[in-house]
């Protein structure tokens, strides 16, 4: 089947995207307003995109058209250019749906959710303590995508991963035991990281022996 994107419902459009970009990564991203008061909310719209700068991204959506348009988390990070991204496992799902309820802005999410803060290293916004890892980012720029939709470039500026999860003799990641979730399709749908395959990269060369 052909869609062509422009012929189309924006909903269906959406449907069409979430239902094929699977899994998709969570970033639980917490960041403060003018005001020094916590935001936490969950984005699957996310990934790392650099390692030279170590950079992520936000893809948020538009917020309460009763307001200026824009969620909280856009607007926090624009006026202070700072955010944390924290990952969720799957410990940690059900308090990051929590985190998902559109609260009133005097609502915080971290207290209703039962989520610890702790002071983040060198930005303002809270890490949070039950996430297994978190990136303090810097913002690089953020972009109009039109709509009141936004992309939010960060730079990772400091990086923490729990104690149990690091071989700090070989500085390995225990990857497979952070037990990460993904988003998937439609509503509510997850997914665990557990299930794994090991399929090396080839090189030119071993490319050539395999054709014989």
């Amino acid at each position: 089947m052909h869609f062509d994107l422009a012929a189309i419902p924006q909903s269906d459009a959406y449907k069409l995207l979430v239902s094929t970009v699977v899994p998709r990564p969570i970033a639980l991203a917490t960041t403060v307003d003018r005001d020094s008061r916590v935001n936490a909310a969950p984005f699957s719209f996310f990934n790392a995109v650099s390692s030279i700068p170590p950079v992520v991204v936000l893809g948020i959506s538009p917020g309460d058209s009763a307001g200026d348009g824009y969620k909280d988390t856009e607007r926090n990070i624009r006026d202070t250019g700072e955010f944390v991204v924290n990952l969720v496992d799957e410990a940690l799902a059900e308090r990051m749906n929590i985190c998902a309820v559109d609260f009133p802005t005097e609502i915080g999410e971290l207290e209703v959710a039962d989520l610890t803060a702790l002071p983040s290293v060198g930005v303002k916004p809270p890490r949070i303590a039950e996430s297994p890892v978190s990136f303090e980012c810097k913002r690089i720029t953020g972009l109009s995508l039109g709509g009141n939709s936004t992309m939010e470039v960060g730079r990772v500026i400091h990086i923490h991963i729990r104690d149990d999860l690091m071989d700090m003799e070989k500085l390995y990641v225990k990857t497979d035991q952070i037990g990460l979730i993904g988003r998937m399709h439609g509503r509510g749908w997850y997914t665990r990281t557990s299930d794994l395959f090991l399929m090396d990269r080839m090189t030119f060369a071993d490319w050539q022996a395999r054709r014989g």
